[in-house]
Formats: structure tokens, C-alpha cells, sequence
């Protein structure tokens, strides 16, 4: 029986060949995208994707089709090195999500190895529709590089989208662990990146053609990646190099990261400890007739344990805290009654601005919610399973209708952004009333000292670079820091730390091209990219013919 796999001929190749058959073949694949997530924080350790993508391409290439079958049979074997490939990466990159499990270990941690390996599956999903589009229009030599970069970026674009999206680890951030690397973020955003980072992580395959016709082609093209990963690197040199660093004039911020574990945070009776623990930590370094350290104080997601608007004795401790003139910004659940007496009050993960009164002046509903964590997909469905949502309230939360910029007094408006909510590029802010910074209140305590804080972090750092915009981040378990719209952190407390950040605001810039023309240039760039690809696969075609 005959088969046909347009396979790049490799000087190893005799040796090596058995080793993309069968189960060998899922099992590599799986391999090499583990080791792509060691690209992700908190390592950052991107050179290893030279290694793995081009493996990732050589199975492919070696993806076996019956010589008689039609190009749409390329399809099933190239969706199943993608998907083992993005298996492999998800596991890599997700597997912290099992301590969530385990801070109630006695209702959830049966969920633990479900959840740990249902979700990377699932979202590998996304990268074998990639990967078995681009094995249809398969080619030899670098189109095929061009291809599959389309594909596979296009592929993640849709898991940043379909059915609310989940972007958390989207490929892009692999190639920006640096400031230096971060700054074309600002022009053509994640999703840009993530298709640049496809295309120059496969660029070494292109060393290994053997084929006299491809060869020359194949190392112009490799220098021409070169180029542009060279560009990427002067773009972001000049960029931080004409940077001004400019602070906005009597703004002091201070962060408080109270480090009260999962399990401690929603236990009873702990209501007025977990309150004097956030005041405590606030008081630091206040003394009476000295001007306070901050003119604007910043409490983490959900902070506490209550409903805050119910508990006047806590506003009230709050406004005797707060020195004239400051505001504090805070995290809390908000319960807002039903018309219907019939029905329980809706909750909603919330944030707060309150006054040196203890008066709540404005409040923001969390827009986009964690599934499974603050609600339960196809409820009625799961819960006659025995599921239900992480956050230990019936029905969950309820989610806001809107992004919106929030005024504050003494200080820029500001756009909130609850947890993970700042992960979402291009939709990050209220577009129609730019704020003068962004406020990530999260909470984070769920997973510890495992990779998940310090990605989430890196996702905020990236939306300071595509927004032109600084970010306040702060975290119960940390990373809490201050983060300029250059992508540098000017300060920060690590993990499982209590303590308090203080820095000065720095000053927005001018709005990014990112942020004027959102995802329409990453689309230009990929309609681009594919009149250039599939009229060379179409010169090929031609030609063998």
C-alpha cells in the first residue's frame, strides 16, 4: 500500500524515521510541547523553542496519508500531532491548576486529575484544527513554516475567543520574557506576537533541507526570520530607550498583599481578624502629624470574607484608617436584591472605591468569570453530576454587563480589572473612556507558589505594553506590583509573602497602535502572510505537475 508524506529529507533521517510512527509519534509530540512551556514564567527559557517546534514540524512532515486519498486526508494526521503537541504544551503550562483542588480537599480533590488532564485535551483541540489545516496545504521547504505559523496562530486566536475564550498561555508570551522582547506588543498585540512567535521558533528546520531546488530558498528564508527577530529586538531597544518614565504628580500608591491562605479566607469567625489584618498591614509607617505614604491604597480581589456594603462597622473602620484626601480601592462581593422575592439576591465579585468617610463612592462588577472557579457552565447539566464551582457560594457570582473607567478622586480615572480579567487583550479597557491606568485586583491564593501567579503576572505586564497604560496590581499571595506601560516592573512582593508595595503612578502614553486598531493588523499581517504562502505552495504544486 502505498503513502505519500511530502517529508523533508534530513541528514538523520535513516536513523530517526521509526521514531515518528504510532504511538513513538504522539509520545515525542507530547515531549516537545511539555518543553515549550518551559518558555512560559517563571522561567522564560524561550531558545529551548528552537528545538521544539522544528520537531513539531518534522512529524508533520512525516505525518503519513494513503497515496490514493484525496489532500483533505492530510487533515486527521496532522490534527493529531498537533493536538498531542498541544496536549504536551498545556500540561506543561497548566498543571498548577490541581492545588485549586486541593484548598477544599475533602469536596474537590476527586476533580484534581479530571481537571489537570480535561483541560489541556480540551484546548488542544484548538491546536490540532491548526495543525490539520496547515497539513492540507503541506508543502515543501519554508512555505510550509508560513503555513503552519497562520494556522496555529489562528488556531489560538479562536481559544482566546470561543465560548468566552480562555487566552491564559496563548504562544505569544513566549516569546516576550523581556521588556526588550515585549514591545512589538504594542503595535500589533498577542496575537500578533503569537503568530510571530510560530514563525520564527520553526526557523532552524529551514538549516536542514537537503533538496538542491529548496535549499538556497529555504536559507534565504531562515535569514529573513533572522532579520525580523532582529528587528523585534532593535524595535524594543529604541522603544525603552526613548522611553521618559514619567510619574503622574502626587499620586502615592500602596499596595497591600495580606497573604491569607484559601482555606483561612473563607472560614467562620475569622471576619474581624482577616479586616484588622488588611488595616494593620495598611497602617504601616503612618505616624500622626506626618503626611501619609500613600494618597491611594489598593486591597486584593474578594478581600473580604463578608459583604462589605452590610458590615457599616468595617466602612467605618476603614474611613478611620484612611487619612483626609485618600481613597481606598478594593476588592469585595457586592449582593444586589432581585425584583422577584421569589428569587435569592444576586452576588457579583466586585470592586470598590471608598472615601476618608468610609463612604462607598463607585463600584464595578466583574465582567468575565472564571468557569468552574466563580460559576458552573451548563449548570442544571453539571450539578445532577455532583459538580459545582470552586468559590464556596450557592449558584456562584453573577457577572457584570460592561468594562468601565472608573473616576477617582486625586488620581486618573482607572479601568478595573478583576483576576483574570486583565488575560483578555484587546478588550482590557472601556474604548470609548481611555483610563490613565489600569487597577488588576486578584486574588491568586488558590494555587500557592506555582507557576500560575507568576503567568498571571506576565499576562498583566503584556496589557500594560499593548495599552500604552501603567498597571496596580494587587494579589493576597502575590505578585503585587506596580508596572510602568513599558512593561518594567518598577516594584513588587513575590509569592507567599505579606506585606505592602508603595511606589509613585507612572504617567500613560499616548495611546498604541495596538490599542487604535486592536486584532485588524494582526488579520492584515496573516492575509499577508497567506497570499505569500499559498502562492508559493501553488508555484510548487505547478511545477511538480
Amino acid at each position: 500500500m502505498a503513502f505519500r508524506s511530502n517529508r523533508l529529507a534530513v541528514p538523520d533521517l535513516p536513523r530517526t524515521s521509526h521514531l515518528a510512527r504510532g504511538w513513538r509519534r504522539v509520545a515525542i509530540a507530547i515531549l516537545a510541547g511539555a518543553g515549550s512551556a518551559l518558555a512560559l514564567p517563571p522561567l522564560g527559557w524561550f531558545p529551548v523553542l528552537w528545538i521544539t517546534l522544528p520537531v513539531l514540524v518534522l512529524l508533520l512532515d512525516r505525518a503519513p496519508v494513503r497515496a490514493e486519498k484525496s489532500r483533505l486526508a492530510r487533515f486527521w494526521p496532522g490534527f493529531r500531532v498537533g493536538w498531542s503537541f498541544g496536549f504536551g504544551y498545556f500540561v506543561g503550562g497548566l498543571w498548577w491548576i490541581g492545588a485549586a483542588f486541593l484548598v477544599d480537599a475533602a469536596a474537590f480533590a476527586w476533580m484534581m486529575p479530571a481537571a489537570v488532564l480535561a483541560l489541556p485535551a480540551g484546548l488542544a483541540l484548538f491546536w490540532g484544527l491548526g495543525a490539520g489545516v496547515a497539513r492540507i496545504f503541506w508543502s515543501r521547504g519554508w512555505p510550509r513554516i508560513v503555513v503552519l505559523a497562520i494556522a496555529l496562530s489562528l488556531a489560538e486566536w479562536l481559544r482566546g475567543h470561543v465560548l468566552t475564550g480562555f487566552p491564559w498561555n496563548a504562544f505569544g508570551y513566549t516569546m516576550m520574557p523581556v521588556p526588550l522582547m515585549m514591545q512589538v506588543a504594542s503595535l500589533i498585540g498577542i496575537w500578533g506576537v503569537t503568530f510571530f512567535a510560530f514563525l520564527v521558533a520553526a526557523a532552524p528546520i529551514l538549516l536542514f533541507s537537503r533538496e538542491p531546488r529548496a535549499r538556497f530558498a529555504d536559507r534565504v528564508a531562515f535569514f529573513v526570520l533572522v532579520a525580523l527577530f532582529a528587528a523585534d529586538l532593535g524595535f524594543g531597544a529604541v522603544r525603552l530607550a526613548t522611553a521618559d518614565g514619567a510619574m503622574v504628580p502626587d499620586v502615592r500608591l500602596r499596595l497591600v498583599q495580606p497573604m491569607i491562605a484559601q482555606d483561612e479566607k473563607w472560614a467562620s469567625g475569622q471576619d474581624d481578624e482577616i479586616l484588622g489584618r488588611y488595616l494593620s498591614l495598611s497602617a504601616t509607617g503612618m505616624e500622626d502629624g506626618k503626611p501619609a505614604p500613600f494618597t491611594h491604597l489598593i486591597w486584593p480581589e474578594t478581600a473580604f470574607p463578608f459583604l462589605l456594603a452590610e458590615r457599616p462597622n468595617a466602612l467605618a473602620s476603614i474611613g478611620a484608617l484612611l487619612p483626609e484626601g485618600t481613597t481606598l480601592i478594593t476588592g469585595a462581593a457586592r449582593a444586589e436584591a432581585d425584583p422577584d422575592e421569589d428569587v435569592e439576591a444576586r452576588v457579583f465579585n466586585s470592586l470598590y472605591t471608598i472615601d476618608a468617610d468610609g463612604l462607598v463612592v463607585n463600584t464595578y462588577d466583574k465582567v468575565d468569570l472564571v468557569p468552574f472557579g466563580e460559576y458552573l457552565p451548563f449548570e442544571h447539566f453539571l450539578r445532577g453530576l455532583g459538580l459545582r464551582q470552586l468559590v464556596a457560594l450557592p449558584g456562584g457570582f453573577d457577572a457584570g454587563d460592561r468594562r468601565r473607567t472608573l473616576a477617582i478622586a486625586g488620581a486618573p480615572a482607572f479601568g478595573p480589572l478583576i483576576c483574570y480579567e486583565i488575560i483578555f487583550a484587546g478588550s482590557a479597557i472601556d474604548a470609548a473612556n481611555r483610563p490613565g491606568w489600569l487597577v488588576n485586583v486578584t486574588n491568586d491564593a488558590w494555587f500557592g507558589d506555582t507557576p500560575g501567579p507568576w503567568q498571571h503576572l506576565h499576562q498583566a505586564v503584556i496589557r500594560a505594553v499593548e495599552e500604552g497604560l501603567p498597571v496596580a496590581r494587587a494579589a493576597n499571595s502575590g505578585v503585587s506590583a506596580i508596572i510602568d506601560p513599558y512593561g518594567r516592573i518598577l516594584t513588587r512582593l513575590g509569592v507567599d509573602s505579606a506585606g505592602v508595595v508603595d511606589g509613585p503612578l507612572p504617567a500613560a502614553i499616548r495611546g498604541t497602535i495596538y490599542s487604535k486598531y486592536r486584532d485588524s493588523l494582526y488579520f492584515v499581517l496573516i492575509i499577508l502572510a497567506g497570499v505569500v504562502a499559498f502562492t508559493a505552495v501553488f508555484t510548487q504544486t505547478k511545477q511538480r505537475n
